[in-house]
């Protein structure tokens, strides 16, 4: 990595969310709520204030850490239009896509190998699954009992009345979705596997509004511009990156561009037979060197595949790899017994920790990358990969053209 740049003094964010229907305000009111609070804990200032001007979502953040005022403009780059469009499905629909889902992750031998990476996420891809058979099973077995009731009472072809009770209880659940995600979760995997890994027309189409956006901020005055892409976030942060590489719009001489991933499920979407695109992106992220890119997980987070460097597992690293630099959040050290205790089996909360305060930080603090005056690679010149990262190559298809 470059030595210790001059203090940034403006910076530009781009955050990229994983698969979420909602209001990007949510965003904004988690970083002046957690921001606020890992300010107290760290002894230094942050304020938010609302964006001015046009374009995407987003909000100002001015900051004194470690004796430097920082101004940050944050903007979300939105892509939950798609992802309701997405969850547009109905109940029968839903079953479908659950049908073809597991098909082309167990067809594929995709499944299989992602479960020799980490069996966190494996299993939160498969709850939705159980979940709605079990669902459909409970609606069926109160079916075959009304049923039995009506026959005796009545006739015994009064009893196939009983199938009548099976549309109100799945459309109870349904309803109950807020608690269980299970239609949730099973959108978010179909919505990746609909082209057993290929990038949809309409995201494709998003992604480049996505480097208008950023490449339109290398030409600004800020000395950085960030991306943190989240979650499913991250390999839609990598693709949006690449494409500015390959185009030659990241200037020698303009603000440092670097990639912030969190919580990253890439090989979700890699390992699938389609996902060229991603394969190649993943590899040309990984060899380029005017992009510093930091992967941060957590063996906490059962949601992301912890300490497993996407490049690596995916079958597309070469000697020329230099990126990512991979390490955990170590949320149950970064965390006191007493909020770890609190937080560990709350399994879709721990996902969002990365962007929330530690009140035992260590040297992973979103809030200090963000809104701090070093840089994202000089901030981890030096630092080393954690020890027990996962780089041995496990995909089966490792294409990068198509």
């Amino acid at each position: 990595m470059s030595a210790e740049p001059l203090p940034v003094r403006r910076r530009r964010v781009f955050y990229i969310p994983g698969y979420d229907p909602f209001h990007p305000r949510r965003y904004r009111e988690l970083y002046r709520k957690e921001g606020a609070a890992q300010a107290r804990i760290s002894g230094y200032e942050i304020a938010l204030r609302p964006k001015t001007g046009q374009g995407p979502y987003g909000w100002h953040v001015s900051a004194r850490i470690e004796g430097a005022e920082v101004e940050t403009e944050v903007e979300v780059l939105v892509w939950s239009d798609l992802v309701k469009d997405s969850m547009g499905a109905g109940i029968l629909a839903t079953y479908g896509q659950l049908l073809r889902t597991a098909w082309i992750y167990i067809g594929s031998g995709t499944l299989f190998r992602l479960m020799r990476l980490r069996k966190g996420p494996v299993i939160a891809a498969l709850y939705p699954v159980f979940f709605l058979l079990g669902q459909l099973l409970l609606a069926l077995l109160l079916a075959w009992g009304v049923g039995a009731v009506l026959a005796r009472l009545l006739h015994p072809l009064a009893g196939l009345a009983g199938l009548l009770v099976v549309p109100p209880v799945l459309h109870w659940f349904r309803k109950q979705d807020a608690k269980f995600f299970a239609y949730y979760l099973m959108h978010d995997y179909a919505y990746s596997a609909a082209a057993k890994g290929a990038t949809p027309a309409a995201l494709e189409a998003r992604l480049a509004a996505f480097g208008e956006r950023i490449g339109a901020a290398l030409a600004s005055d800020a000395d950085e511009v960030l991306v943190v892409g989240h979650s499913s976030g991250a390999h839609l942060a990598v693709a949006v990156l690449a494409e500015l590489l390959r185009a030659q719009r990241v200037p020698a001489n303009g603000p440092a561009l670097n990639l912030l991933t969190l919580g990253q499920v890439v090989p979700m979407v890699a390992f699938l037979p389609e996902a060229h695109g991603l394969r190649a992106d993943l590899q040309l992220m990984s060899e380029q060197e005017p992009v510093a890119w930091v992967d941060v997980t957590a063996p906490g987070d059962g949601c992301a595949f912890a300490l497993c460097d996407p490049v690596a597992v995916s079958g597309v690293a070469r000697e020329a790899q230099r990126w990512p630099l991979v390490f955990s959040a170590a949320f149950t050290q970064s965390l006191s017994p007493e909020r770890w205790a609190a937080l560990k089996r709350r399994f879709f909360r721990l996902h969002f920790q990365y962007l929330c305060a530690f009140d035992r930080p260590r040297d992973y603090d979103y809030f200090r990358i963000t809104a701090g005056p070093r840089t994202l690679r000089a901030r981890y010149s030096g630092r080393p990969a954690s020890r027990s990262k996962i780089a041995r190559p496990v995909n089966k298809y490792t294409s990068t053209a198509a």
